[in-house]
């Protein structure tokens, strides 16, 4: 099981990414660490045998806040990796950033802690493993965020050839991120299929998901405000830890270290930032991507920061923050956290949530509360999320026999609701009737690539791969509509689902074009021979 997170230590020294193996060998490091996989007919037989086995366990001194993980003297996960240190994360000028500070009029320090998470999904983890040993081919069927990239990890644990295993997903029940990266019980249940030549399947149960499943957040982090005399910010800085948990999953180290970095400034203008987070193994469940990944966390301090500089220098805290926004004459602006911000009106979607919420009316609805012997608050925050980036996205299209349009893509619909956006992309582009066009994802062999569903990118990367794949379309079908129509291929136009000779009204629409080709007309050996 790798992780996939390119990091490097502050000092240019790799991070440390111990091997995890499907079942531990000679250490267990958290409750939930597997060591044994049992097989048997039915659940009860299996609960039975597994009863039966007797495990040595010797106690071993444990550790599981990351900060204390990373004192000397604490007890070691791993004999290679000292001071349980998997990385010594650091992005900014650390010179600049203090000489902001020492400048400062003001200075705001918060000690927070970003409590650790269970993912808790509607349908826990289940798969089944299939191996046929005639063709040495492995099928999974389970609920994860990408197919294709399953596989593909799939491929490096077991050690064959890409073409010996086939990923497919149905209905997931449920993820946040949880049901990204594989599981021991995976690999398990398809080296068990291989075994005993027939098909495994395996399902968790919720007490077992709550230790076996990765978790999210915890993260110990000191974070401070810099300000001038008039409330100007002049940096941020933030110094801590991220609890890694047992092993070192698939992001595990993206959280609490560059997506802090990406997430923090927010809609403020901050000249500079610095964060600094050391990623602790420690004797936890490991942790990984959960609902935004450190993006929620990154906009946490800057708020929690906002609020409490105003209540020590005795302004106002809406006043604080409009003060300090990006203006829309300063887009594009280029943030401290190297990100260029292309767009964004922040102080007009400000203004219109505090008058949307009547933030004027508050201390009227607050007396009345008093009152009723309650208590009411005003909760202020503004949340700019950073995505992840791009990756490599395809967008498949297939016009049937049925005279419907398959459109197929990488990425993975777990209840985001895809198959109407993508589809709506598709018709704008080609004219596809909306109702004709199917979605289907979730089977690696459908598949030449797809980076699957995570960090709020997918419209941005499948809609995208469905534009160029549409344009392609379009010009395959210039070329084959052009020897349909009589016509040089670049008299044809297109437009509304429909190839055209310019300046006439001679046409031909692109199902009915579809629907030639399946019936087979003569084309050039040079031609485009399908859409």
């Amino acid at each position: 099981f790798k992780c996939i997170v390119p990091f490097k230590n502050r000092d240019g020294s790799e991070m440390k990414k111990p091997e995890r193996r499907p079942l531990a060998e000679g250490k267990v490091r958290f409750v939930g660490d597997p060591v044994v996989c049992v097989v048997a007919e039915t659940l009860l037989q299996a609960k039975d045998a597994a009863e039966a086995i007797s495990v040595d366990i010797d106690p071993l001194p444990a550790v599981t806040l990351a900060s204390d993980g990373a004192k000397p003297g604490a007890p070691q996960l791993y004999d290679d990796v000292p001071g349980n240190l998997a990385l010594d994360y650091h992005f900014g000028d650390t010179e600049k950033v203090a000489a902001a500070f020492a400048s400062a009029a003001h200075v705001t320090t918060l000690s927070l802690r970003n409590t650790r998470v269970v993912v808790n999904a509607m349908e826990p983890r289940a798969a089944i493993a299939d191996y046929d040993k005639a063709k040495d081919h492995f099928t999974l069927h389970t609920g994860c965020q990408g197919a294709f990239g399953m596989k593909g990890q799939l491929v490096d644990i077991l050690g064959v050839k890409p073409e010996q295993v086939r990923v497919k997903v149905g209905n997931v029940g449920g993820s946040f991120g949880m049901k990204a990266a594989p599981y021991p019980e995976y690999v398990c249940a398809l080296h068990a299929s291989r075994l005993l030549g027939r098909p495994v399947k395996w399902t968790d149960d919720r007490s077992g998901s709550f230790v076996s499943d990765h978790h999210g957040r915890d993260h110990e982090m000191t974070a401070e405000l810099a300000l001038d005399k008039n409330g100007n910010f002049l940096a941020v800085r933030l110094t801590g830890y991220g609890n890694m948990g047992g092993y070192l999953a698939m992001v595990a180290p993206l959280m609490s270290t560059l997506n802090a970095v990406k997430n923090t400034p927010s809609v403020y203008r901050t000249p500079l930032l610095e964060v600094s987070t050391k990623c602790v193994f420690t004797n936890t469940t490991f942790v990984s991507a959960y609902r935004g990944a450190g993006r929620p966390e990154g906009n946490y301090y800057m708020e929690r920061l906002i609020d409490t500089a105003a209540a020590e220098m005795g302004v106002d805290r809406i006043a604080l923050r409009k003060k300090n926004h990006i203006r829309p004459s300063q887009i594009p602006f280029d943030a401290a956290s190297d990100m260029t911000y292309d767009s964004g009106d922040f102080p007009g979607v400000f203004k219109d949530a505090l008058e949307a919420a009547d933030v004027k009316g508050f201390p009227a609805r607050r007396r009345e509360s008093k009152k009723r012997g309650k208590l009411r608050g005003l909760g202020i925050g503004s949340y700019l999320e950073v995505t992840a980036p791009p990756n490599k996205e395809m967008g498949g299209v297939r016009f049937e026999a049925d005279g419907t349009v398959t459109l197929i893509t990488g990425t993975l619909d777990y209840g985001q609701g895809h198959a109407s956006p993508f589809a709506q992309v598709l018709s704008e582009k080609l004219g596809i009737p909306f109702d004709r066009i199917r979605l289907l994802q979730g089977d690696s062999d459908e598949l030449i690539v797809g980076g699957g569903t995570g960090g709020s990118r997918s419209i941005t990367a499948s809609g995208m791969a469905i534009v160029e794949a549409s344009a392609k379309v379009i010009e395959k079908g210039k070329a084959i509509a052009s020897h349909v129509l009589e016509a040089s291929a670049s008299d044809i136009e297109f437009a509304n689902g429909r190839f055209v000779i310019a300046g006439t009204d001679h046409a031909i629409g692109i199902m009915e074009l579809a629907q030639k080709l399946r019936s087979g007309i003569a084309l050039p050996a040079d031609a485009p021979q399908s859409l």
